[in-house]
């Protein structure tokens, strides 16, 4: 597989992604010092949808509440295990179907900047679990201790196309124990989850708050999110920042006890909105634009 390094100009920050594998990050690094969770590595994100690094998750983030939904005025079906549809342990789809997906078609890639897209409506397998005509295009850039993430959604068709979709950053402080990293989040509305981690309607507002991660788990998601807002884990005189640039109302902060690894989670909409609304279009005519950035 091709393997593109993207290095930083001003810096020592390099950033790998890995087009043929579904155009996953797998590295993020300053001096050598790996900063993204590698998990079970990226065998196992193309064998199993074991995901790692930074994942897309396209066209819904996290999961489903049922194996079908109906999204401007069309109802689709979905088979698990086919047309890239992958259950969770409750049988729920879970994180889109675009994991590992080999056919990204790399258009631009310099130094520090990569950019691939996918063609929804050329691909039949895809178009029976999104029957939405779209150019999906996605660009990563890193500058100035920066990676910047860009989504563009551009219909193809005459159907709008629901923006559902989300990233999976696993972040890492290398060398600082887990129970003394520092995670800072702004201001949201924090969404009550059920057993199988869907929304159940119960919401409380959250201020902004900065608290050492302990013994604490995450698997939470959250609405609200004013754009420019900053999500951050800092310890051991480093620092890490998720900023949602523009497109992203939504977030899910994930940090399982069992490993050091946290997760502040870029969503275009709260999970199962692709079945229970909320969400917004891209129209035909138009392009739907997203952006995150980590800042080391």
């Amino acid at each position: 597989m091709h393997i593109v390094t993207l290095r930083d100009p001003s810096s020592a920050v390099q950033a790998q992604f890995v087009p043929d594998a579904g155009m996953i990050g797998v590295s993020l690094t300053d001096s050598g010092v790996e900063l993204l969770g590698q998990r079970r590595g990226l065998d196992a994100y193309i064998t199993d949808a074991k995901t790692m690094g930074i994942p897309i998750l396209y066209p819904w983030a996290n999961r489903l509440g049922a194996n079908s939904y109906t999204a401007e005025g069309v109802t689709v079906i979905l088979t698990p295990g086919s047309n890239g549809v992958r259950p969770d342990p409750n049988g729920l789809p879970i994180h889109g179907v675009l994991a590992a997906y080999p056919r990204w078609r790399v258009t631009v890639e310099s130094a520090n900047e990569l950019t691939a897209e996918v063609d929804f409506g050329a691909d039949r397998d895809l178009l029976e679990s999104f029957p939405f005509p779209h150019l999906l295009a996605l660009t990563v850039r890193l500058s100035a201790k920066t990676l910047t993430v860009r989504t563009v959604v551009t219909p193809t068709g005459d159907r709008a196309v629901p923006l559902c979709f989300g990233f999976h950053p696993y972040l890492r402080l290398p060398g600082v124990p887990r129970n003394q990293w520092v995670i800072e989040t702004p201001p949201l509305r924090h969404l009550r989850l059920d057993e199988q981690g869907l929304p159940i309607g119960e919401t409380a507002r959250q201020g902004s708050c900065a608290e050492p991660l302990g013994d604490k788990a995450f698997d939470d998601g959250y609405d609200e999110v004013a754009e420019g807002a900053v999500f951050a884990v800092s310890g051991g005189g480093r620092r890490i920042e998720v900023h949602f640039e523009q497109g992203y109302p939504a977030a899910q902060i994930f940090a399982p006890p069992t490993e050091d690894v946290v997760c502040f989670e870029p969503m275009a909409a709260p999970t199962d909105a692709l079945r229970r609304g909320g969400y917004r279009a891209a129209r035909p005519g138009d392009s739907a634009v997203a952006q995150f950035a980590i800042r080391v």
